[in-house]
């Protein structure tokens, strides 16, 4: 009887203290992108660290950038925890792949799931490469949760034809009750207490919810495409209004805080690596030296702005991508170089029309000198009638490439080349002035 008695307690005792089953929610619910994927990464892994049972991903998603999704979708298929989606409302185009890398799927009355056609930034259809892409996803993923992969690349292709279910002339979508009809969704829940009621049998649960401390917020809000539409304008302005009035002043200093803002969340939350970072700052350095030492605009100009653009676009993009095996889609480059072009002619032209503004402004003098240097004040400045020199021959005081030092008759001027270069000791003979230059072409051999 005693023994019975001791069992009997301990029994008691285990049930008294055993765990209450765990649902860590993470909520998706804006466009994906690189911050989207930076927040499911944090909830996976906080889920993990306080030893969830179930992750609920808390969905209502327009869709977004593929690169982004495809890195979310793969975090889901190779997570340990079971995963459910809570369709909250829409997992349109890249959240219907989201949802469906999940291992259940649960979806609000008046919601939907489905047309995941890879579209540009004005909404029209992709060509057929990128869907294509979308479509192998798609097909993949489903094919992972034992969902019918035909189904999934309807949901992409307007032309796959499903008896019963869809024509051979529109993207796929379901309604609740028609995903489940189809194995695409394991029931109907208005929020997540219910979802936790019928998986447990029970309500002794928890639900926790992700929390964010005030750093991830800010990193996240710095990963938006918008905001960092804006540090790349500050960039690129920055650096047009230096070039306008060159000197360490705070057009370089908005470029240098543009440039920081741009890469330091990225880099932080394992997006950007060094080397985009070090390609960028060669580019900068090529076009600085195509201006400042190297005359005209040719290679290191060209080169220059091609590794800038390389270096910010490829900063957006997960670097796992560039190591998988197998061929590298480039459709992933399609969002990030958009948003690097776009912010970068929207900046140069904001910064010309600015630029041709604030030069005039009397408010702010600052911009540019207005004082009149007079001869009366004492104030000698360049010798403006130098037309007797025209058909004359000059003597190259210094390497002409193509400016540099002529001599006349014993003076000194400042001489341009026409065209070509000239060394030190040749002769040249000056064709025009203008400007208190000197414009000289090299005598026929």
């Amino acid at each position: 009887m005693r023994t019975f008695s001791l069992l009997l307690s301990l029994i008691i005792s285990l049930t008294t203290f055993a765990k209450e089953p765990l649902f860590y929610v993470v909520e998706i619910r804006e466009d994906i992108n690189a911050s989207s994927a930076k927040r499911l990464s944090k909830g996976l892994q906080n889920a993990l660290e306080k030893d969830a049972d179930w992750v609920i991903i808390h969905i209502n998603t327009y869709g977004g950038a593929v690169d982004a999704a495809d890195s979310m979708r793969t975090a889901l298929l190779n997570y340990r925890i079971p995963v459910i989606a809570f369709i909250d409302n829409q997992a349109a185009s890249a959240g219907a792949l989201i949802s469906i890398a999940c291992d259940s799927i649960y979806m609000r009355r008046g919601g939907s799931i489905g047309a995941a056609t890879v579209v540009n930034q004005t909404g029209e259809a992709m060509p057929d490469k990128y869907q294509s892409f979308m479509r192998a996803m798609m097909r993949a993923t489903a094919e992972v949760n034992g969902r019918d992969p035909k189904i999934a690349e309807a949901m992409v292709d307007p032309s796959i034809y499903i008896e019963g279910i869809i024509d051979s002339t529109k993207v796929l979508s379901f309604t609740p009750e028609e995903a489940i009809k189809n194995n695409y969704c394991e029931g109907i829940t208005e929020n997540i207490d219910e979802i936790a009621t019928r998986i447990t049998g029970s309500s002794d649960y928890i639900v926790e919810n992700q929390k964010l401390t005030f750093v991830d917020r800010l990193l996240l809000f710095f990963l938006t495409p918008v905001v960092q539409g804006i540090f790349l304008m500050m960039i690129i302005g920055g650096i047009y209004f230096e070039l306008q009035s060159p000197g360490l002043g705070f057009p370089s200093i908005v470029a240098i805080m543009g440039a920081i803002l741009y890469f330091s969340p990225l880099y932080i939350e394992g997006v950007a690596e060094s080397w985009e970072i070090i390609i960028f700052g060669i580019g900068v350095l090529l076009l600085l030296a195509e201006i400042f030492v190297i005359p005209g605009f040719g290679i290191a100009g060209v080169s220059g702005i091609v590794l800038m653009v390389t270096g910010l676009a490829f900063a957006m993009i997960e670097n796992k991508l560039f190591y998988n095996r197998g061929e590298f889609d480039f459709i992933v480059l399609i969002k990030p170089i958009s948003i690097v072009m776009l912010s970068s002619f929207i900046s140069l032209v904001s910064s010309i029309y600015l630029a041709g503004r604030l030069f005039k402004s009397s408010s702010l003098p600052g911009f540019s000198l207005k004082t009149v240097l007079n001869d009366s004040d004492g104030f000698v400045g360049v010798e403006s009638d130098l037309g007797f020199l025209t058909g004359k021959e000059a003597v190259v005081m210094s390497h002409m490439r193509p400016c540099g030092k002529v001599e006349v008759e014993g003076r000194w001027y400042e001489g341009v080349m026409d065209s070509g270069t000239a060394d030190k000791g040749e002769i040249v003979k000056i064709t025009r002035v203008g400007g208190g230059r000197v414009y000289c072409e090299n005598l026929p051999r």
